[in-house]
């Protein structure tokens, strides 16, 4: 296959899969993350690998360019701490025992839908009273999607596609938010 072909092909995949999802998710989750802004609650992004680095840029957006409060958990001395004291499957349920207040919002990001960590973190969120957003991909029946209160579920295998689509469906709920902040 020739360069041309493979990026051609590659951003039809990518275009195909940006437009899969029912815009009235993207509204909702926007009406979500405006709800618990106006009680003065904040956002909790959280993902692995590609996904947390994709957690630091959503949560950097949100605080900066919409003015909501958000934060991630990023800093090695924190996850290593909590994964060598509770285990790498528990690290991100006790960040948000210890980091969430009830009310929170909390936005989970597995491509595969069963990292046992982000599993076990949506557990905890819905047990202390948070709300979910699940962003995942892979099969339809991943674990993760029976744990939010809104699931964003891409259609597809491979990684770089869906951590692409997801970061471009988290990026556009915070442009949408800025251009319309104020109007609604």
């Amino acid at each position: 296959m020739n360069a041309s072909h493979f990026f051609s092909q590659y951003f039809k995949i990518i275009e195909e899969k940006l437009s899969s999802i029912d815009v009235a998710q993207l509204e909702q989750a926007t009406d979500m993350v405006r709800k618990i802004h106006s009680v003065g609650k904040k956002v909790i992004v959280v993902g692995n690998g590609g996904s947390a680095a994709m957690a630091s840029h959503v949560a950097v957006d949100f605080t900066k360019a919409a003015k909501i409060r958000a934060v991630n958990f990023n800093e090695a001395d924190l996850l290593t701490c909590l994964a060598n004291d509770f285990g790498y499957e528990n690290w991100v349920s006790k960040a948000l025992e210890f980091y969430a207040d009830q009310g929170d919002l909390v936005i989970l990001i597995s491509s595969s839908g069963k990292s046992q960590n982000i599993l076990n973190g949506a557990k905890k969120a819905k047990e202390m009273g948070l709300f979910v957003i699940t962003v995942s991909g892979f099969l339809p029946d991943n674990p993760l999607r029976e744990l939010g209160n809104l699931n964003l579920w891409v259609d597809s295998t491979e990684y770089n596609i869906v951590e692409m689509t997801h970061h471009v469906w988290l990026v556009a709920i915070i442009d949408y938010m800025i251009e319309t902040k104020g109007i609604e």
